[in-house]
């Protein structure tokens, strides 16, 4: 089954968890747990509080270039070292593919 295939219902695994965050009941899940991380399983609600945490990551301000297209970047997530050649998103999302 291709996994980008939006259109297909997603199979559920049923058990009985508990959230590593909250301590509430987890009764179905995307995926079959592996038993050496049931203790970090984390319910619908505690996982989504954790993708807003890191959406509100900090940016560093600068100039800089992008060593593919030359763009012009003026926020990166990580400070960038000088030895190291950086990437403007577009380029970085592209060389992932």
């Amino acid at each position: 089954m291709d996994r980008f295939n939006n259109d297909a219902p997603r199979k559920m695994f049923e058990g009985n968890w508990t959230c590593s965050e909250c301590g509430g009941a987890i009764t179905q899940l995307p995926f079959q747990p592996d038993e050496s991380r049931v203790g970090t399983l984390k319910c619908l609600d505690c996982h989504k509080k954790g993708r807003e945490r890191r959406s509100e990551r900090h940016m560093f301000e600068g100039n800089w270039t992008c060593s593919e297209c030359g763009k012009e970047i003026t926020q990166m997530p990580f400070e960038p070292r000088g030895d190291k050649p950086i990437k403007c998103f577009d380029c970085f999302k592209g060389s992932r593919r």
